[in-house]
């Protein structure tokens, strides 16, 4: 399945969005070729984190951090025209700037 087709809920799948949603998005994601259990993860990971930061780096390079409960910094480099994740640090890091978006144009 290409990511940009469009996913047509069948009948049981409806059944199961009514009355039973987490499953039906489960069911839907395994149709579309998600990799549930590190999804799953993730959720989990989140779901635990109190506060999350967005941090601009500093280096010169395009690119920013996301800072979990200000004790972990994931960092994310631009590739081209995406970015890329590019590994971790833990320590403890100041408050990041809620107006990062602010500056964006929609």
């Amino acid at each position: 399945m290409t990511p940009n087709k469009e996913l047509k809920a069948g009948f049981f799948t409806r059944i199961l969005i009514k009355f039973w949603p987490a499953m039906a998005v489960k069911q839907m994601a395994r149709q579309m070729g998600i990799n549930n259990p590190l999804f799953d993860k993730a959720h989990y990971l989140f779901t635990k984190v109190k506060r999350v930061d967005l941090v601009p780096l500093k280096s010169g390079l395009r690119g920013f951090m996301v800072v979990l409960d200000r004790r972990t910094a994931l960092y994310f480099y631009q590739n081209n025209d995406h970015f890329v994740y590019d590994g971790y640090e833990m320590g403890m890091y100041n408050k990041g700037d809620v107006t990062i978006f602010d500056q964006t144009k929609g």
